[in-house]
């Protein structure tokens, strides 16, 4: 029975592989030149990877790390755990040495994936203080191995494999639902991070869910831009390939512009920051346009707001205002969607909140952003934007087969097939997790609205209480202060003090076009930022923004700080939330000046 499960992922997968082997599966890019795998190739190389896995004596059920940016061989590798019933154990490419020993040292993991040099050479130092790891397998073969004995390149971890396909068949055949497909350590914006077990009974649930939803095929192009170590993107591609969508992987984030422009996708999950970007360049420009430009953006915009309202209403839009779209979408939307490849169908966005007025600019142009709600726990996705009916300032309604309810404090429930089966070696955190009735808890606050569209009111975890006694919610502030053209990052500080301040990371690129208009002189970020009339700007755009806040909720100081929060540093983790508790940390002599005593220079 075991052998015929049609909704387990390795089944969708080698059935995709072998209706369309012809098809192209993904595209990479090395140089200015890209490389097509299709189908069958994939397969192949999958296969040849489980080989080679047995032949490295990975029991069923074995973990196996996986340190990398994006690249082919991360899927590859990970669909090949798969089939040898193995697990794999994705790690942020950006994650420090301390940090994937914590995590591989838990899972008991012997054979470690890397990407490139930065991941090889944590991986040497883990050697010999990992209690488990035997081997390091590197899949860019540029890498330097530096004469370890214990690392050798993925392809000849392939050339070695020696002939193992009864045994092959053998794990093939009695996989099943129960299985464990990964563990995904959450990266803890406090304490170690968890490690979150998700079966293939979760990923089958998921999946059909969103088949209920949308609809992807051979005709679709996905662009991989967030981190693949990251439930949103995991699950997205693996989705997505399984529907035969050709993968396009993006190995440097950085590239993401050029990237977008080259493989034109037409679809692709994103976090906010993309789109905070795209929003800030977009008016940053217009604003420095002629008076003409000004008014046929204001005219267009106008233009797309209508026609985008009717539609989520599911009205039909009268013809004139379809003439006058087109026009404006000529004039104006089409050149902003061509910063996105200019085909994009839709673009699930989570993470993280995105703000109201960006996410309906970006409707207004006529791009499906599917704003959605989720967890690691859950796969993902719990909740999302239909295409019509969809509420701004929601998450949207539960997916197909989620029950989602609100319990004690305001704390978000869930309930359904997605839900993780706990966290790794943890029984007492899993119990903590869920409540007598199996409802997990989420540790976000929100309300169900009456067309039972979900709506996060914030962490519980990260709500600050004033020495005044108020309840702060630090990401609503975050949110509606860092869409200001001049904000790149900002920090709220509230936690018992009399009033709120925050710690601000200026967009430099606008503020050094302001500072050339104004002709102010200045040697260096910190000579900038403390300049006066800079000081003066940042409190004028404050004043004017913070009118939508509650008056307890007012910034009333701030300071700006001449560098990025960094993933690095450990002040953001690998997915942009900030790590509070190190920022508070780290910038406590800029905090305590904002209190107490005034500080000498902002």
């Amino acid at each position: 029975m075991n052998n015929i499960l049609p909704t387990h992922l390795v089944s969708q997968f080698r059935q995709r592989a072998e209706q369309h082997p012809e098809n192209i599966a993904l595209r990479y890019s090395r140089g200015d030149h890209w490389h097509d795998i299709q189908w069958r190739q994939l397969l192949e190389s999958v296969n040849q990877t489980s080989l080679a896995l047995l032949n490295a004596d990975l029991p069923i059920q074995g973990n196996v790390g996986l340190w990398s940016r994006n690249m082919p061989e991360w899927t590859i590798t990970d669909f090949a755990c798969m089939q040898v019933r193995g697990v794999s154990v994705p790690l942020y490419p950006t994650s420090t040495p301390d940090q994937v020993l914590y995590i591989i040292d838990e899972a008991e993991v012997e054979i470690l994936f890397v990407g490139e040099q930065p991941q090889f050479d944590g991986a040497l130092e883990l050697l010999g203080k990992a209690i488990h790891l035997k081997s390091i397998i590197v899949f860019d073969d540029s890498v330097d191995l530096k004469g370890c004995e214990s690392a050798q390149y993925f392809k000849d971890f392939l050339a070695n494999a020696k002939t193992a396909t009864a045994q092959l068949e053998d794990r093939l055949t009695s996989r099943n639902m129960d299985d464990l497909f990964t563990l995904i350590y959450t990266s803890g914006t406090t304490g170690n991070p968890k490690g979150v077990m998700l079966d293939y009974a979760n990923m089958a649930a998921s999946f059909d869910a969103h088949d209920k939803l949308i609809h992807v095929d051979h005709t679709d192009s996905s662009l991989a831009l967030l981190p693949l170590s990251h439930i949103f993107e995991r699950g997205w591609s693996g989705y997505a390939l399984c529907r035969g969508v050709v993968n396009n992987y993006v190995r440097d984030p950085a590239e993401v512009a050029s990237m977008l422009k080259a493989v034109k996708p037409t679809v692709m999950c994103s976090v906010p920051r993309l789109f905070e970007k795209i929003y800030t360049g977009v008016h940053t420009k217009v604003a420095q346009g002629s008076l003409a430009k000004r008014m046929i953006f204001k005219l267009a915009g106008k233009i797309g707001y209508k026609t985008m309202d009717l539609h989520r209403q599911g009205k039909p839009v009268p013809g004139y205002l379809q003439s006058l779209n087109r026009l404006a979408d000529k004039l104006v939307f089409s050149k902003i969607k061509e910063g996105l490849g200019g085909r994009i169908r839709f673009m699930p966005c989570g993470g993280a909140r995105l703000d109201d007025d960006i996410c309906k600019f970006f409707h207004a142009m006529g791009i499906n952003v599917k704003i959605g709600y989720g967890m690691t726990e859950t796969v993902a996705t719990v909740t999302c934007y239909r295409d019509t009916g969809f509420q701004f300032g929601s998450c949207g309604n539960p997916l197909p087969g989620v029950q989602v309810k609100i319990g004690d404090g305001g704390e978000i429930l869930v309930k359904g097939g997605i839900v993780m089966r706990g966290y790794y070696k943890k029984p007492e955190e899993t119990a903590k997790t869920f409540d007598a009735d199996g409802w997990l808890k989420t540790g976000d606050a929100g309300l169900v609205d009456e067309t039972g569209q979900l709506r996060i009111t914030d962490r519980i975890k990260e709500l600050m209480k004033t020495s005044n006694g108020k309840y702060i919610a630090p990401q609503h502030i975050e949110g509606t202060l860092g869409k200001d053209r001049f904000i790149e990052q900002i920090a709220i500080v509230a936690d018992a003090k009399n009033y709120v301040s925050a710690l601000i990371v200026p967009a430099f690129e606008a503020l050094e076009e302001y500072a050339k208009e104004m002709n102010l002189k200045y040697e260096n970020k910190m000579d900038l930022i403390r300049n006066t009339d800079i000081q003066k700007l940042f409190q004028e755009r404050l004043d004017s923004i913070q009118n939508e806040l509650a008056r307890f909720e007012q910034v009333k100081k701030f300071t700006l700080l001449p560098r990025e929060f960094s993933i690095e540093l450990g002040e953001i983790t690998p997915t942009l939330k900030l790590r509070r508790k190190i920022i508070m940390e780290r910038f406590k002599k800029e905090i305590d000046a904002m209190y107490g005593k005034p500080a000498t220079s902002h």
